[in-house]
């Protein structure tokens, strides 16, 4: 039953949606009516600018077309500015202040915005990427937005480079770099201003098919979706090590080799869609960040880490796959200190689901020379022999619900055969491989490792004993009622997420007391959540699906759908409290 389009309901009149070109021309030739007002259609990014002009020109008729992209610095010009930012490392990038007003040149870019401001013509469109940057004050304004998903899905068929890089035959990798430290984080800076002045935004995920709501009506979802539980737009990607558990569990199409990948909650990545009637918006699930970050955050986690959701939860199926790669992540100062990121992956894997000869590879074996183990991994990453992985690192087993906490620094890796729930901090990229079992990634290449990277973070006394002791199904029962239990099944003191399972045949009452909750329906088939006040609708959800609960909610009940003496079991994360 597991929902791949969920949606937040905002109004059930159809209406309030537009949809198609010609809708949306008709509308915003009746909102500018008579007057001289100019149209600015600031575009993320990713938006097929050249055909969304062209559609608007065709319903518009303007009587002067301006395109920003014509004011860009020339590519190679742009390719000197960034290049402190980008670095020559394939993978890693140096997060930055880099605005939109940046990828111009200044001259031009200035000349150009002089004569659009001194336009007295009846109609003026301007269009692209830092449109509004050039438009007057008064223009009605329409962001043409999308999803991050399927920036990476044009990126991967070659129709999209980056802003200003003139790098369409580049590789998806390299795009998505540069994108990811560049393009993305310059973009949603300038989003993040526009938000609350926004006359309309235009959907265009699927360029053929484009939705438009107006600002207001945007905002106000964007409110109602911070005040209720929530799901963001799951997507799901195959890898060298996937596996096939979540085809038959998310019912997904056997079009691939496997499904490795499901990032069922990671704002950054994942669409917020809203829906009205049977129509619906879809737009990156960071606008609801940006747009309610107190409300969805709650005043801790907005002070500690501003408008970003810290909270990360996501699939790793290797069932009938292999294993992950071996890995570490950065210790939080050199994070800061190499890339600019405020904090680091810590991590931890729940696991959803195991075969019997599942296992998780975690922390060194007691007695290993550090040099050694470094000399082998440098041998095997020239072409000598395959690193002899149990020679260095613990093998544990791994069942149905067990807990393994992965602090930065720790080596790690999921094994074969295992269903992981993935429970982490938010940095998204920051991994460092350092064994990847002598395969290829999926477009047939070695994929990058990072072996002096990983060396410098590698803390070489988390062995064994410690492992054991420390991050391994480390459960406390807290309390228990009448059809409940919960227990803390905790993050490392290291972390600063905590973790929260709840077995129940009845209600349970929690409260997000002020803070963002995250949660899995980990055992169970289906459950409503539901406001004691009844201050929003009964919310269902499925199992494996993760959900959010925004700071704002308070007090909620989670129940089972139908009668049950078989326990289910949620799993919750949210951000301790005094960190």
């Amino acid at each position: 039953m597991y929902d791949k389009s969920p949606f937040v309901a905002v109004s059930a009149d159809s209406a309030l949606c537009l949809s198609g070109w010609g809708e949306i021309g008709r509308a915003l030739r009746e909102r500018v009516g008579e007057e001289a007002r100019a149209i600015c259609v600031e575009c993320y990014p990713g938006v097929f600018t050249s055909q969304l002009q062209e559609e608007l020109a065709k319903e518009l008729q303007p009587s002067r077309l301006i395109l920003s992209e014509d004011y860009l610095l020339p590519a190679a010009e742009l390719n000197r500015v960034v290049e402190p930012f980008l670095t020559d490392d394939p993978v890693f990038g140096i997060l930055n202040d880099f605005e939109m007003e940046n990828f111009f040149d200044a001259e031009k870019f200035e000349q150009a915005r002089k004569s659009v401001h001194e336009y007295r013509g009846k109609q003026l469109l301007v269009v692209g990427p830092g449109a509004a940057l050039l438009a007057p004050p008064n223009a009605l304004l329409v962001y043409a937005d999308m999803a991050r998903w399927e920036i990476q899905q044009r990126q991967r068929r070659a129709e999209i480079g980056n802003l200003g890089a003139e790098n369409l035959g580049d590789t998806p990798a390299r795009k998505y770099k540069r994108a990811f430290f560049l393009d993305w984080r310059a973009a949603d800076r300038l989003k993040r201003r526009l938000l609350p002045r926004m006359d309309y935004l235009l959907d265009t995920n699927q360029p053929s098919f484009p939705k438009m709501i107006a600002g207001d009506l945007l905002r106000a979802g964007l409110e109602s979706a911070a005040s209720r539980p929530f799901r963001v737009v799951p997507f799901f990607d195959p890898g060298p090590w996937g596996g096939h558990w979540m085809e038959e569990t998310c019912n997904l199409p056997q079009d691939t080799a496997n499904h490795a990948w499901c990032f069922d909650c990671v704002p950054e990545e994942n669409s917020l869609v809203l829906g009205f009637g049977e129509r619906r918006i879809e737009m990156p699930a960071l606008n609801l960040v940006f747009a309610q970050p107190r409300k969805l955050l709650g005043d801790v986690i907005y002070e500690r880490f501003g408008a970003e959701f810290p909270i990360r939860f996501d699939f790793l199926d290797t069932m009938g796959g292999g294993n992950l790669s071996l890995q570490v992540h950065p210790m939080a100062q050199y994070a800061r200190a190499q890339f600019g990121q405020m904090y680091t992956q810590d991590e931890s894997y729940y696991m959803l689901d195991a075969e019997p000869d599942a296992c998780v590879y975690l922390g060194l074996k007691e007695g290993i020379d550090p040099d050694a183990m470094k000399d082998a991994l440098e041998l095997a990453q020239a072409g000598g022999s395959a690193f002899d992985a149990e020679r260095f690192v613990n093998r544990w087993p791994a069942a149905k619900h067990d807990h393994f906490l992965i602090p930065a620094g720790t080596v790690h890796c999921s094994g074969k055969n295992s269903m992981v729930l993935e429970i982490s901090s938010t940095p998204y990229i920051f991994t460092f491989k350092l064994w990847d079992w002598s395969r290829m990634g999926m477009d047939g290449a070695p994929r990058p490792i990072h072996l002096q990277r990983g060396f410098e973070n590698i803390q070489w006394d988390r062995t064994t004993n410690w492992v054991k002791a420390s991050l391994i199904n480390r459960v406390e029962e807290l309390a228990a009622g009448d059809g409940w239990r919960e227990e803390r099944t905790e993050l490392h003191e290291l972390e600063f997420i905590e973790t929260r399972r709840h077995w129940f045949t009845g209600s349970v009452l929690h409260d997000t007391k002020g803070t963002l909750n995250v949660l899995n329906l980990v055992e169970g088939d289906e459950i409503v959540v539901e406001s004691p006040e009844a201050a929003f609708k009964p919310f269902i959800v499925h199992y494996a699906e993760t959900f959010v609960v925004p700071a704002f909610v308070g007090p909620y009940r989670i129940s089972p759908v139908k009668a049950t003496e078989k326990p289910l079991a949620t799993i919750k994360a949210f951000v301790r409290s005094g960190e």
